[in-house]
């Protein structure tokens, strides 16, 4: 048993915040009660199991965070990240649930690959759920059986890392989405608008001297996609957004449909262009970081709710890969361990979100997307929790992911994860 003592409880769900003890027994929250009124001696006495107690002064406890958008890439490229030492890097961050991505080798198109994923994934500390993919080794032609995927345990289904550039294919894409009542994620960048991508269309590129990724690249898609999402009345996820007109687009659509969502990594709403400038390939990524214009507007869409995801994109690289030539090297960055000083540092401390808003993106808002018990702190409710000093400054030297390749390795950062507990059990202590 665990007794976290004196915490700042702030569960989105419920909208509570308030000093807070928690009993947590086994995997679930046995009690919460006002800061001072649980007493340990009573509980040791009523039970025989041991009882760990955690003084939680000036920390924050929330519920575990879930991250929708995450790459283990195991099977295939487990050099970069296997689905263990993920989890790992997860529990660091205070991440308790994820959702992979599928562009893994082999993709997850069939069942089993699914099966494997999800079997590994339960030998881990974490919760570990994976989208399958959209299409036959994501071919953009074919769907997959996605009625047998979902079965098979899938929550969600998505090609990223690629686009559905067939209208038709993701027309009807949405429509079996939606009649197996599953989610499905789009990544929007269409090669006609990109020359080398990564790298903004601006002044990273005219830096460079490449051609780069044009904003037009991302408008294009998203625009087509909701326009489909609310014929089909599909649930999508337009992922990563990183133009400000990308933002108005889905704002002016989530207007028509409850069922339209919108993720915002940590990078797009923390750096832009300059950071290429100034980090070369440990800041390029698909979609490229844009402008302060574009960064802005990712805040305003966190603000009023257009964006309603925080999500990683973590997505590891091995050292030599990222020491490619910019045009050559992998896009992508690693971010399971730095999403919520982020978070707090860049939205909370500036006073652009509450703390409350911040991990309503980061908690029961993908919890609810993908129907996962997850999300949220009550009584009888899943013992996930991540304890964190909002105050705390700490410079990551090393992170605990296999791949080290993130902008944000070696910067001094502003609030810091002290406790994770998943199923019960402390997974991570700093």
């Amino acid at each position: 048993m665990i007794l976290v003592q004196n915490c700042r409880m702030i569960d989105p769900a419920s909208q509570t915040d308030s000093l807070r003890d928690i009993l947590i027994g086994e995997d679930r929250i046995t009690k919460i009660a006002e800061a001072g009124t649980i007493d340990p001696a009573q509980i040791t006495k009523e039970k025989e199991d041991e009882l760990r107690i955690l003084n939680a002064d000036g920390l924050i406890a929330a519920p575990g965070l879930v991250d929708t958008h995450v790459h283990f890439r195991d099977p295939g490229a487990e050099y970069k990240e296997d689905i263990l030492t993920g989890a790992v890097s997860a529990a660091a961050g205070g991440v308790t649930s994820v959702v992979l991505m599928a562009n893994t080798n082999p993709h997850v198109d069939q069942e089993e690959t699914l099966s494997y994923v999800l079997e590994k994934g339960a030998k881990t500390g974490i919760h570990v759920y994976t989208c399958a993919n959209v299409t036959m080794d994501m071919g953009g032609d074919e769907l997959t059986d996605m009625e047998a995927l979902a079965k098979a345990g899938a929550v969600g289904f998505t090609d990223d890392g690629k686009p559905l550039l067939d209208a038709k294919i993701a027309r009807k894409a949405m429509q079996e989405a939606a009649r197996v009542h599953k989610p499905i994620s789009f990544h929007e960048e269409n090669p006609a608008y990109i020359q080398n991508n990564g790298v903004n269309a601006g002044k990273a590129s005219e830096y460079f001297g490449i051609g780069g990724s044009d904003r037009q690249a991302e408008i294009d898609m998203v625009r087509r996609d909701l326009s489909i999402a609310l014929e089909t009345g599909a649930e999508i996820v337009i992922q990563h957004i990183s133009a400000a007109e990308a933002v108005e687009l889905v704002r002016q659509a989530k207007k028509k449909s409850t069922k339209i969502h919108a993720e915002a990594t940590p990078h797009h709403f923390t750096l832009t262009e300059d950071a290429v400038m100034e980090h070369g390939t440990m800041a390029k990524m698909n979609p490229p970081l844009r402008t302060e214009a574009d960064r802005q507007a990712i805040i305003r869409g966190l603000q009023d709710g257009t964006i309603d995801l925080i999500a990683t994109d973590h997505a590891p690289h091995a050292d030599y890969e990222k020491a490619k030539p910019l045009t050559e090297a992998p896009s992508g960055i690693i971010g399971l361990e730095t999403s919520l000083a982020l978070g707090n540092e860049v939205l909370v401390d500036t006073g652009e979100l509450t703390m409350m808003q911040l991990l309503t993106c980061m908690t029961i808002n993908p919890a609810k997307l993908y129907c996962l018990d997850a999300g949220y702190l009550a009584e009888n409710g899943p013992a996930d929790l991540v304890l964190f000093d909002p105050a705390k400054e700490w410079v990551p030297e090393r992170f605990y992911s296999k791949s080290q390749n993130s902008p944000f390795l070696g910067q001094k950062l502003k609030g810091k994860v002290e406790y994770t507990i998943c199923k019960g059990k402390v997974i991570f202590e700093a």
